[in-house]
């Protein structure tokens, strides 16, 4: 499971020299850990096979255009839930702790809900314990790996298979609010600043993932795995 976590928060992260290096192995950890089907492997391995072998920047560039230039394809779990809301900030705190508490510090300019380092976080905990964190934010999940999908982005079935993992279903009443989204040009930056201006999208009570449902964990090693990159946040806070 640790594994198999990190691994996906490494595919999710910002394409690096350390990624490409790594992404040849990456398949063969994933099949060999066995908490991934061979049709989700096999569905990752045209994007490993990009990772290890296109242009760099290329990479970099369209990561940016698809992941911090489209709000409502931010990998920021938060944003999605809270918006710009005062909450956002309280939930902010709530997971750093979290992360605190297991040992895991973060640099000053990461955000605590980035899916890579919520990944990364995942990846220390016992399986059912993980399990249970990553299906808080499921919905979440199911909605951006149904737009990527719908983008025909590469990066679809990473999000598809985190959603399957935490049973998450793109048919619930909360992911199709999400999709109800308008989705931003993000060559049009009038229009971009004012989706990020937007209010934050309100689901009833008890829906959507709220931070206070973390509950703390007790340590547990970092289990070893084929070194792969730490998850990297892009955002500009």
């Amino acid at each position: 499971m640790a594994a198999t976590l990190k691994i996906l928060s490494a595919l999710l992260g910002y394409p690096t020299a350390a990624l490409q290096e790594a992404a040849p192995e990456l398949a063969a950890v994933l099949a060999g850990e066995g908490m991934l089907s061979g049709a989700q492997v096999a569905a990752l391995a045209p994007l490993i096979d990009e990772l290890a072998q296109a242009d760099l920047m290329g990479l970099q560039e369209r990561y940016v255009t698809l992941f911090d230039r489209n709000r409502t394809l931010s990998l920021h779990l938060f944003e999605h839930v809270h918006g710009e809301s005062r909450d956002r900030g309280q939930a902010m705190v709530d997971l750093r702790r979290m992360y605190e508490q297991q040992g895991l510090e973060i640099s000053a300019t990461e955000l605590p809900d980035y899916l890579p380092l919520f990944l990364e976080f995942l990846s220390v905990l016992p399986a059912t314990e993980a399990l249970e964190l990553l299906q808080q934010p499921g919905e979440v999940i199911a909605a951006l790996a149904e737009r990527l999908r719908r983008n025909e982005a590469p990066y679809a079935p990473v999000l598809q298979a985190l959603a399957e993992l935490a049973g998450a279903s793109r048919d619930t009443a909360v992911v199709k609010d999400l999709l109800r989204q308008p989705e931003a040009d993000p060559d049009d930056l009038e229009a971009l600043d004012a989706v990020w201006e937007a209010e934050a999208v309100s689901f009833g009570p008890g829906a959507g993932w709220q931070s206070g449902d973390c509950a703390a964990a007790g340590a547990v090693a970092r289990v070893p795995i084929p070194p792969v990159p730490a998850a990297r946040s892009t955002s500009n806070g």
